[in-house]
């Protein structure tokens, strides 16, 4: 028995050496397929390169063998506009900001065609951070307008990387515009899932303040202190918003490739009322799951991945907060699909707490002259009041005015707006408290008073006065300024 004994755990020894030594020899042959290994790999036929503008994606690689991929980007100097009223003048490579995506896999063989167009003004040129070679291809790339450069490159790594332009000065060329991504899939490709999009986050400096209007140049001044008036997502204020929002069905796993094209501030990524998932930590191999918010720096990438279990509009931000609800970089994922109650309940009771007696919160003062009243025409008025109610009135009333059940009445065909422009501006000069009865339902919560000038009070309520379906009431800075004057209006008199 002794003997038995000893020959079976000797037996259990060498399986378990066995084991050992095949896992640290698959683990060398899975070591093996490093840069060296896809250096050789043969490439076998040609294809033009799909390249798609944010937020698609081209097509899947899948298991495809490596191939010589021919890319065509066109850099275009191009107007665009950053948010209503205010235009920009963008650098783009492929006309879209960020620029066109592009796709390749592991051992591909890229045949780069960088163009500069004709009618542009600057040279540029591309560093691809994909690229190993000398300024990731800038060296090779350098472009005057009305030319073309070409430059060949080996994919060696897998991961999600930035390119963007390196023509100094560097930093003013990546502030206007001129970044994107580039991927490259492993072996096998990745694993599929129901829904891809591209978003990249960008922080902006213009000469007038975020929301004056007309066609503002870049302020160098601003960018070297690294204080952006506006950080967008795909660059522009609402371009992930409305009409324009990422969509998905219950059920579905959503990967979103996302890049910080910068130039400075790095995004503290974030979907409101979900969680990651999966991210691939600054684009590269390493996994992290069940990620709540996620660190891009400032040209870097990250991959993030997870599942739509309830349906609704879920928030994408730099969770730097203020970047979101004031200078642009939120968006919208709608998810369309029945309700889950084992996930999410919604709202099963309704009370009042009000702690503070009911009490108005009042938004700070600013100390200072304030700036002279242009008249505007209703249409300026219309404009420049769609903006600020982007910044100020979004998050409680919403996107088209509907509200929020149960907590904030909707604005959009409001009988308790088109009843009284005064009662509407006196709620904005002075706040609201206590029950009040819109459409039809019974609401009772707290609005701040805003701390707007006479003209922005205007724009604001004469905005939402001309959409929804209310009644086009115009509302002057004049009839605001003679609303102030007055003494603060009782609580009784607002609500009447």
């Amino acid at each position: 028995m002794r003997t038995q004994f000893n020959f079976t755990q000797k037996s259990k020894l060498v399986a378990v050496v066995f084991l050992l030594a095949f896992g640290v020899f698959s683990c060398a042959k899975k070591d093996d397929k490093d840069a060296k290994y896809y250096e050789n790999i043969k490439v076998e036929g040609q294809q033009t390169a799909e390249l798609t503008a944010p937020p698609f994606v081209p097509k899947p690689v899948g298991d495809r063998a490596a191939m010589k991929l021919v890319v065509n980007m066109e850099i275009k100097e191009q107007e665009g506009e950053m948010v209503d009223g205010v235009k920009y003048t963008y650098w783009t490579f492929g006309g879209s900001v960020p620029g066109s995506f592009i796709r390749t896999r592991v051992g591909d063989e890229v045949e780069f065609h960088l163009k500069n167009h004709p009618d542009n003004k600057m040279p540029h040129n591309i560093d691809l951070h994909a690229v190993t070679g000398p300024g990731g291809g800038a060296t090779s790339s350098l472009v005057a307008p009305g030319h073309e450069k070409v430059f060949n490159f080996k994919t060696l790594n897998p991961g999600l990387y930035v390119y963007h332009c390196a023509t100094a000065p560097v930093g003013m060329h990546i502030a206007n515009g001129m970044y994107g991504l580039i991927l490259v899939e492993p072996e096998g490709g990745l694993p599929p899932v129901d829904k891809e999009y591209y978003v990249m986050q960008g922080d902006f400096y213009t000469k007038g303040a975020y929301g004056e209007p007309g066609n503002q140049p870049f302020d160098m001044n601003k960018a070297i202190k690294e204080q952006p008036d506006y950080v967008v997502f795909n660059g522009s204020v609402g371009a992930l918003t409305g009409d324009k929002s990422l969509t998905a069905k219950r059920g579905e796993t959503v990967r979103i490739y996302m890049g910080n094209g910068g130039p400075n501030l790095v995004s503290s990524f974030h979907a409101i009322g979900e969680i990651f998932d999966k991210v691939h930590i600054e684009g590269g191999d390493l996994i992290n799951t069940n990620v709540q918010t996620t660190l891009i720096p400032a040209g870097g990438a990250a991959i993030v991945e997870f599942k739509v279990d309830v349906p609704g509009t879920f928030i994408l931000v730099d969770h730097s907060i203020f970047r979101a609800f004031n200078k642009g970089a939120l968006g919208m994922l709608k998810v369309e699909g029945d309700d889950n109650k084992k996930v999410y309940s919604g709202t099963i009771q309704e009370g009042i707490y009000l702690p503070e007696g009911g009490t108005i919160q009042n938004m700070p003062k600013v100390n200072g002259t304030s700036k002279p009243t242009v008249a505007k025409t209703v249409a300026q008025q219309i404009s420049s009041g769609k903006e600020l109610y982007g910044r100020t009135c979004f998050a409680c009333h919403q996107g088209e005015g509907q509200g929020v059940p149960n907590a904030f009445p909707p604005l959009a065909k409001s009988d308790y707006l088109n009843a009284d422009a005064d009662r509407a501006v006196n709620a904005i000069l002075h706040g609201l408290s206590g029950e009040i009865t819109v459409n039809g339902k019974k609401y009772n919560n707290v609005m701040t008073s805003q701390n707007l000038t006479d003209e922005e009070v205007a724009d604001v309520i004469t905005y939402v006065y001309n959409s929804w379906g209310n009644n086009k009431t115009v509302v002057s800075p004049a009839k605001v300024k003679a609303l102030r004057a007055k003494p603060t209006p009782k609580v009784k008199d607002i609500h009447e």
